[in-house]
């Protein structure tokens, strides 16, 4: 983890671990973490960041630098500084797997610990789960809206620090983006990596022809990008290297990243064709996103696949989720919060999906401990503060399971427009009697 990653919490949640010790306030509490709401343009969420959460979990302990942080801020008591300095997390999780596609009120994950422990990790749960989820629920999109031609990850430089960066291209490739750019996400994570011909070299070097004869000679993989000065000269010149080369030639696609690209992947398709390069594919990159990948493939532009950047997770059209982390349960008792605007249902709980078909067409939010139809979705994940065998599946499985779930949503969720209606999310009768019982309780309170 970073340096004093132990920090990495908001100064309320010491304020409030300190003020539970000083109570005494020390009984088991149950946390969910879920979406309250879908944002605008988006028929379903991609859990993901399950993994580097429970690593977190696992790890997470205060060095002496931070205890002394704390300590010169001279707000938190003796008794909080002693009991972070012997803290390990203890607690039980439950989570849905990496991949599955969650709708609101759902819990991505439930956290069942001493209070003062299950509220000193809100904070970096809230933020392991929340942009992983977001871009992988974005790279879903894309991916769908490329119709099965690859997508790969470009966003790097764009991303909002390196690091950032680096568990985007991870959920990204969950959600079925085939590779990445960032070199550090393929050392890390074993992901597969991609990358093209710059326009720098292209300028660096004094004759156009000259920089794709050099770069090809080394890297025939990646593709060259032919748009620095003018696109179809680009690709005439790639013509002219394949005459040059013959059989030697091994250029295997081109990259199309400015002007109108509708316009200029015919050209480029028809010179190619014409050139007896029905073999080399045409990539597009640049600033895209479902809807304009959407467009272009309805238009007819034979694009074999798409280079997309920050538009997997910093897209301006969903940048952040309402994601909430809120206690249901504690010493024994149910809890709940009240709101005329969302419902918050109190307890331990289980979602059970409702496939026919092999298609899935109902959720039902229960209380944990009811035996209802469907698949139970929250597993065990982590007991006494540990991960439990098989929690954290091999990349590859993840995302294999990912796209097969994603297989079975319906078919107007997979589409680019607003689902009408909505996947239902049903509670059940139990749960909602449970809430109901709780508000009368308190309306009836002196």
């Amino acid at each position: 983890m970073e340096e004093c990653a132990a920090l990495y919490t908001d100064l309320q949640v010491f304020a409030m671990v300190d003020a539970y010790l000083d109570e005494g306030m020390l009984d088991e509490a149950v946390f969910s973490l879920f979406v309250q709401q879908l944002p605008p343009g988006l028929n379903f969420l991609a859990a993901s960041g399950l993994e580097e959460a429970l690593r977190s979990l696992e790890t997470l302990c205060f060095p002496r630098e931070a205890l002394d942080y704390l300590a010169s801020l001279q707000c938190f008591s003796d008794r909080l500084l002693g009991y972070l300095e012997r803290f390990r997390f203890s607690g039980e999780v439950s989570a849905v797997p990496e991949g599955t596609p969650v709708f609101p009120q759902e819990p991505l994950m439930e956290v069942v610990a001493p209070l003062p422990e299950a509220q000193l990790v809100e904070t970096l749960l809230l933020h392991q789960l929340h942009l992983p989820t977001l871009t992988a629920s974005k790279a879903a999109r894309v991916v769908l809206a490329a119709g099965g031609r690859p997508v790969m990850d470009a966003g790097l430089r764009r991303m909002y620090g390196l690091e950032v960066g680096t568990k985007m291209a991870r959920a990204a490739f969950i959600a079925g983006v085939q590779g990445t750019s960032n070199v550090l996400a393929g050392h890390r994570y074993g992901l597969p990596l991609v990358g093209g011909l710059e326009h720098s070299f292209v300028q660096a070097h004094e004759d156009e022809l000259e920089s794709f004869r050099a770069f090809s000679s080394g890297f025939p993989e990646m593709a060259l990008r032919v748009d620095t000065y003018d696109t179809l000269r680009g690709v005439q010149y790639v013509i002219r290297l394949a005459r040059e080369q013959g059989e030697g030639f091994r250029v295997r696609a081109l990259q199309l990243s400015s002007g109108d690209l509708l316009a200029l992947s015919r050209a480029a398709r028809s010179l190619l064709d014409e050139a007896g390069l029905q073999r080399m594919k045409l990539f597009a990159n640049g600033p895209l996103d479902e809807a304009s990948i959407a467009w272009l493939l309805e238009q007819g532009a034979p694009l074999d696949g798409f280079y997309v950047g920050p538009a997997l997770s910093v897209s301006p059209d969903v940048s952040a989720l309402e994601i909430a982390y809120k206690l249901v349960s504690y010493a024994g008792k149910d809890r709940i919060k009240l709101s005329s605007q969302r419902a918050l249902y109190p307890g331990r709980k289980q979602v059970f999906r409702m496939d026919e078909g092999g298609t899935a067409r109902r959720d039902v939010l229960a209380r944990h401990d009811e035996a209802l139809p469907g698949r139970p979705l929250l597993r065990p994940v982590m007991r006494g503060g540990l991960r439990l065998e098989g929690a954290c599946p091999p990349l590859p499985e993840i995302r294999e399971y990912a796209q097969r779930e994603l297989e079975h949503l319906p078919p107007e969720l997979r589409d680019l427009k607003r689902s009408q209606p909505a996947y239902r999310v049903e509670v059940s009768p139990v749960l909602a009697w449970t809430r109901e019982q709780l508000i009368d309780a308190w309306a009836a309170s002196p």
